[in-house]
C-alpha cells in the first residue's frame, strides 16, 4: 500500500474510533492522561507501520493492541517504584506479552480484540465528563474534548479556532496536569454530581458550534467543519443519555441552526442576512431532526431548559414562510423566559431584536441603551450593530452612522465587516 493510502486509513480510523482507544486505554489504567499519551504513541506507530506493512483488518484492535503493550513496558518502567505498578502490568500482560519474551504478532493479538457496546458507552460517557470537568478552563475544555473525544489534531484545534498550535497543546497539557493534580477518576459521576457536570459537557459543544456557526475572527462565516464536529458530540451524547431532555434541548438547537448553513452566505461565501435568505434552501432533513429532537425534550415534563428555549425559537424560524410571517411575539415571550432561566446580555440583545420585529425599533431601543449603560459586551460588534440599525430605522442618521462606525471597528471577521459596511455606506 502506498505511503498516501496508508496515511489516510489511519486518520480515518482515528477520527471514528480515537474516543473507544482513549476510553478503553483509561479504563484499563485507570490513569486518564497516560491513556491520551498511550493513544497518540499508537497513532504515531500506525503511521510508521500501515504505509510500509499495509492495514490492518481489525485497525481499531490494531491500536488498542499497540496501546496496551506501550502501558505495559510503561508500568514495568515504573515497577521498580511502586509495586502497584507492577501487579497492573503483570494483570495487562495476561495473555499478551510475557516479561522477558518476544513480542506477539500484533496483527494476530488485534484480531482477539472484542469492543463491548455498554462499556464503550461508559468509556465515552467517562471520557466526556472528564474532558470538561469543572476544574477545567473553558477553553481546556474545548481544546480537550475536540482532542480526545472527537479526535482531531492539535492542528486541527488551532486553525479553527485560529490560535497558535503550541497554543493549543499547552492548554491540552495543563489540562491533563490539572485533571491529574485533582485525582479525578475515570468514571461516569452519579447522582447529583453527574446532573452538575452535565451542565460542563453541554456547554463545551454548545461553545465549539458557537465558533463554528458564526466564526469570531478570520475570513470565513462559517466554520462548517467545527459546526458538524460540535453536532457529532451532541448525537453521541444524546445517544448516551437519552433520558436528560437538555441533551435533546441542545440537539434540537444545533440541529435547527444548522439547518439554515446553505442559506446564510452566498456563493462567494458573503453573509446572507435572514430576511434575504431563500428558504427553499434551508435543510428539511435537519429541520425534521432539530423538531424531533425538540418534541423528545419536551416530554420529560420537566419544562424546556436553557438550550431547550433557544431551539423553540430556532423552530419559529424554522415554520415561518418568511420574516414578515414570523411569530414574532412569541419569540419574544420565548426570549423572556429565556432571560429569566439564563440571564446574560446576549439574551437580553437578541430579545431587543424579536421585540423590534414584532412591536418596532422604538420599543427595541430602551432595552439595547440599558445594555449600553451597563458597558455589556464591551469588546463585541453586536451591540453597536444592533443599535445602529434601529436609529438607522428611527431616522436618527448621525447617530446611527457613529454606532455602524463603532461595530466596523469591533468587529474582527471579515464577513461580518462585509454586512456593516454597505449599512455605513447608505447613510451617505
Amino acid at each position: 500500500m502506498g505511503d498516501h493510502s496508508g496515511r489516510e486509513a489511519v486518520a480515518a480510523v482515528w477520527r471514528i474510533e480515537s474516543a473507544r482507544i482513549v476510553g478503553a486505554l483509561a479504563r484499563y489504567t485507570g490513569d486518564f492522561a497516560l491513556a491520551e499519551d498511550l493513544a497518540q504513541e499508537a497513532l504515531a506507530e500506525a503511521l510508521v507501520t500501515w504505509p510500509r506493512d499495509g492495514v490492518p483488518r481489525n485497525r481499531a484492535g490494531w491500536l488498542l493492541t499497540v496501546g496496551r503493550r506501550r502501558a505495559i513496558d510503561a508500568f514495568r518502567r515504573r515497577s521498580v517504584r511502586d509495586d502497584r505498578y507492577a501487579a497492573l502490568a503483570r494483570d495487562l500482560g495476561e495473555g499478551g506479552v510475557a516479561s522477558g519474551s518476544a513480542p506477539a504478532d500484533p496483527v494476530r493479538e488485534a484480531e482477539d480484540v472484542l469492543w463491548d457496546p455498554d462499556q464503550i458507552d461508559d468509556d465515552m460517557l467517562a471520557l466526556m465528563f472528564i474532558s470538561c470537568h469543572p476544574v477545567l478552563s473553558r477553553e481546556a475544555r474545548v481544546a480537550l474534548t475536540l482532542r480526545v473525544v472527537g479526535g482531531l489534531t492539535s492542528d486541527e484545534i488551532a486553525k479553527a479556532f485560529l490560535v497558535p498550535t503550541a497554543t493549543v497543546q499547552a492548554r491540552i497539557t495543563r489540562a491533563k496536569k490539572t485533571l491529574e493534580a485533582a485525582r479525578v477518576p475515570f468514571e461516569v459521576p452519579v447522582g447529583r454530581d453527574r446532573s452538575e457536570r452535565l451542565g460542563s459537557v453541554l456547554s463545551a459543544i454548545y461553545l465549539i458550534f458557537t465558533e463554528g456557526s458564526s466564526a469570531s475572527s478570520g475570513h470565513d462565516l462559517i466554520r462548517f467543519d467545527l459546526a458538524a464536529e460540535a453536532q457529532r458530540l451532541a448525537r453521541v451524547v444524546a445517544r448516551l443519555m437519552p433520558d436528560e431532555p437538555e441533551v435533546h434541548g441542545l440537539l434540537a438547537l444545533l440541529e435547527l441552526t444548522a439547518a439554515r448553513f446553505p442559506a446564510r452566505t452566498g456563493r462567494d461565501g458573503e453573509p446572507v442576512l435572514l430576511e434575504h435568505q431563500d428558504r427553499g434552501r434551508w435543510d428539511r432533513s435537519a429541520i425534521r431532526r432539530g423538531r424531533a429532537a425538540l418534541a423528545r425534550a419536551e416530554q420529560a415534563g420537566r419544562g424546556l431548559g436553557a438550550y431547550g428555549l433557544q431551539a423553540a425559537i430556532a423552530e419559529c424560524h424554522a415554520a415561518a414562510p418568511s420574516v414578515e410571517a414570523t411569530n414574532w411575539e412569541r419569540i419574544v415571550l420565548i426570549y423572556e423566559a429565556l432571560g429569566r432561566l439564563a440571564p446574560s446580555p446576549v439574551v437580553e440583545l437578541n430579545r431587543a431584536v424579536a421585540v423590534s420585529m414584532a412591536q418596532g425599533p422604538a420599543a427595541a431601543l430602551p432595552i439595547v441603551d440599558g445594555l449600553v449603560a451597563g458597558d455589556a459586551l464591551p469588546d463585541s460588534h453586536l451591540l453597536p450593530s444592533v443599535r445602529g440599525e434601529l436609529l438607522t430605522r428611527l431616522g436618527r442618521t448621525g447617530e446611527a452612522r457613529a454606532e455602524l462606525e463603532h461595530a466596523l471597528r469591533a468587529a474582527a471577521n471579515e464577513r461580518e465587516r462585509a454586512v456593516l459596511r454597505p449599512k455605513l455606506d447608505a447613510l451617505g
